[in-house]
């Protein structure tokens, strides 16, 4: 019977081919390893408290039953009270807004870094913007206000800090302070201590009771609408973030629907408003201005 053919291949490559697997592995080989989070240039992102500069709260990453595991439990210290502080954001990033309703977080923030990292911060009583919403913000804005909502027995800020593939940091740093699984520590804020920066605060322009709610940015600062749910009252301040100290044109106004629009302008070293009116039940439009950049929200926030 006829011998079975067999593939046979022209000499002048089977030559070539120990030839080319060679120079294919020394082209593997030469490869760079793929880059890892410290090797590829991006430096971590460095993180404040969340809390007003010289505030000072225990930072308690407690294990057994916390979930998840590596979380911090922003506590009182001392005298001070941490339901109702403000809350900002440790680093700068773009804000996601969400409310878990009576479960899990409740109401609850989550801020994307520049290195891909995330930060989560939840429970409050209050956010800056409705659930759905983003916000760019810088080390130090305003997101929310400390509370208990969702899954939570007191009042207290749970904080995550995660790494770029979602998992927990366990042993998170705050302030060039590492707070390990099983650890408090009281961390005194340094968030917005800087010299260039203003001075006061939405709530301590409007005064005791108030909480932000919303806000808009402006190029040279920010225009914040507060409520006081003990007297149904509204409040919109303006503050700058430069040419802080010196007198310049800005505004803050609040309008309920319906009624009449009241106005504060003038050339104000920080801050306009406080402008307050009582809103309880009823849509209002509101907004700001510094120089030539302005704001004006339709009628909302009903409730």
């Amino acid at each position: 019977m006829p011998a079975p053919s067999r593939l046979t291949w022209p000499k002048s490559l089977t030559l070539a081919i120990p030839t080319l697997l060679v120079t294919l592995a020394a082209a593997v080989l030469s490869q760079p390893a793929p880059a890892s989070a410290h090797s590829s240039g991006v430096l971590a992102v460095a993180h404040k408290s969340p809390f007003n500069c010289g505030k000072t709260f225990y930072a308690n990453n407690w294990t057994g039953g916390h979930n998840p595991e590596g979380s911090i439990d922003w506590q009182d210290y001392g005298g001070d009270d941490v339901n109702g502080e403000t809350v900002r954001a440790t680093a700068a990033g773009t804000a996601y807004f969400y409310d878990a309703g009576s479960t899990s977080y409740g109401k609850w923030v989550e801020i994307r870094h520049s290195d891909g990292t995330r930060t989560r911060y939840a429970h409050m009583s209050s956010m800056v913007k409705g659930a759905g919403s983003t916000l760019s913000v810088s080390q130090g804005t305003a997101i929310g206000t400390v509370g208990s909502t969702g899954n939570s027995s007191a009042p207290h800020l749970h904080y995550e800090q995660r790494t770029s593939g979602g998992g927990m940091d366990t042993s998170p740093t705050v302030e060039g302070v590492t707070v390990s699984l099983g650890q408090k520590k009281a961390i005194t804020s340094t968030n917005g201590c800087g010299g260039g920066d203003n001075p006061h605060t939405p709530e301590g322009v409007c005064g005791s009771g108030y909480a932000v709610i919303d806000s808009a940015a402006l190029t040279g600062g920010r225009t914040y609408l507060l409520y006081n749910s003990g007297n149904g009252y509204n409040c919109v301040v303006t503050l700058k973030t430069s040419n802080l100290g010196s007198a310049s044109a800005m505004s803050a106004f609040l309008e309920p629907q319906g009624e009449s629009r009241t106005t504060d302008s003038g050339s104000y070293d920080y801050y306009a408003g406080p402008v307050r009116r009582d809103a309880a039940g009823q849509c209002v439009r509101w907004g700001g201005s510094i120089g030539s950049s302005s704001y004006t929200s339709g009628f909302e926030h009903c409730d």
